[in-house]
């Protein structure tokens, strides 16, 4: 397949260099150009994809969307704000967005029906996580530290779930259970939990730019906060009449690891990985996507359904004062009526 990737950080690349390893041709676009700037065409990763690859440079959006069969969008949360509209405009062809943070896919829904189109528009993809784990070595080198094993995907409309699952698992190559609609995906990323805990318990560490191992500081401790936010986050999805994936099996679905208590799959996580360092500055996405555009999501949602998270609450509090800044502002939710999500999840906004 003709295989976009709209995002130039590592995520993006590594998917680039997964899809290319399985014979796709990928062009890659960056909204800044800083991303892409340094690649030649080529791009070469290490770890659980090794090889270089020939990618495509694209000038411009337009550019990057001529020709292609599938789009995969995979920069930060934070960014969807500001490139879902520009990327409404261009859009022709089926879209995976990886992650789905904060029902990124109906937000996008909403900006195409602001547009009239109601027919002939394009599935949208929510994957509740992305397809790889991933670190930028230089401007055209990657290293892939693990391929998931599978990633749900659901879709707006609903019933588009399995085709975008089958796309996915093409371009990918991991299994797509499929999702009931797109919360779940949104729902179902673990990242905004363990990020958080981890950031709460090691801010001083972050503020000091020290070197700390992330999954040896997922301590008995530090783990039962993340327990019991993910509790509160398993009766936010029953509210809604569904399901998600336990942080326990996201982490055997990213790391391969047995699963068991979540400490005790963190510790062999660190055996066997070595030092995954933690992020060493205070403008980490750990807090400013993982935060807004997760757990203030999961608030946004309870207090529309009249359900207490007081553990999820205090948490973002609490990060709300050590780190100096409000951090429940999240701009997709804007365009959106939780009195009207249901409807909304199964068929999409203004679809015919």
């Amino acid at each position: 397949m003709h295989l976009t990737i709209l995002g130039a950080g590592a995520i993006a690349q590594a998917a680039a260099a997964l899809a290319a390893s399985r014979g796709h041709v990928v062009t890659l676009w960056s909204p800044s150009g800083a991303g892409t700037a340094g690649i030649a065409g080529r791009l070469t990763a290490e770890g659980a994809v090794n090889g270089t690859f020939p990618l495509r440079i694209a000038r411009d959006l337009a550019d990057a969307l001529a020709g292609a069969d599938a789009a995969v969008l995979a920069v930060p949360a934070y960014a969807y704000p500001t490139l879902l509209p520009r990327i409404a405009e261009a859009l022709r062809v089926p879209l995976l967005i990886s992650p789905a943070a904060s029902l990124a896919p109906l937000a996008l829904d909403a900006m195409l029906a602001a547009q009239g189109a109601a027919r002939d528009r394009p599935a949208i993809g929510a994957m509740s996580t992305t397809p790889v784990t991933a670190r930028r070595l230089r401007p055209d080198r990657v290293r892939v530290a693990a391929i998931r094993a599978a990633v749900d995907v659901a879709a707006v409309p609903a019933n588009a779930a399995a085709a975008l699952g089958e796309l996915a698992t093409m371009l990918f190559g991991h299994a797509a259970p499929i999702g009931p609609n797109v919360l779940q995906a949104g729902l179902g990323n673990a990242n905004p939990i363990i990020h958080a805990a981890l950031a709460l318990t090691n801010a001083t560490r972050i503020e000091t730019a020290e070197a700390w191992p992330q999954y040896r500081m997922m301590t008995p401790a530090t783990c039962r906060l993340m327990e019991a936010m993910a509790a509160e986050r398993e009766r936010l999805a029953e509210g809604f009449g569904m399901a998600v994936l336990g942080l326990e099996e996201s982490l055997h679905r990213a790391n391969g690891v047995p699963r068991g208590r979540l400490h005790a799959m963190a510790a062999t996580i660190a055996a066997s990985r070595g030092a995954v360092l933690g992020p060493t500055e205070m403008d980490t996405r750990y807090v400013t996507e993982d935060v807004p555009y997760g757990l203030a999501f999961y608030l946004w949602l309870a207090a529309a359904r009249g359900i207490a998270m007081p553990v999820t609450e205090a948490v973002v509090t609490t990060l709300e004062a050590l780190w100096g800044r409000e951090l429940r502002s999240n701009l997709l939710l804007q365009a959106l009526d939780p009195s009207t999500l249901d409807a909304a999840l199964e068929s999409g906004i203004g679809r015919s």
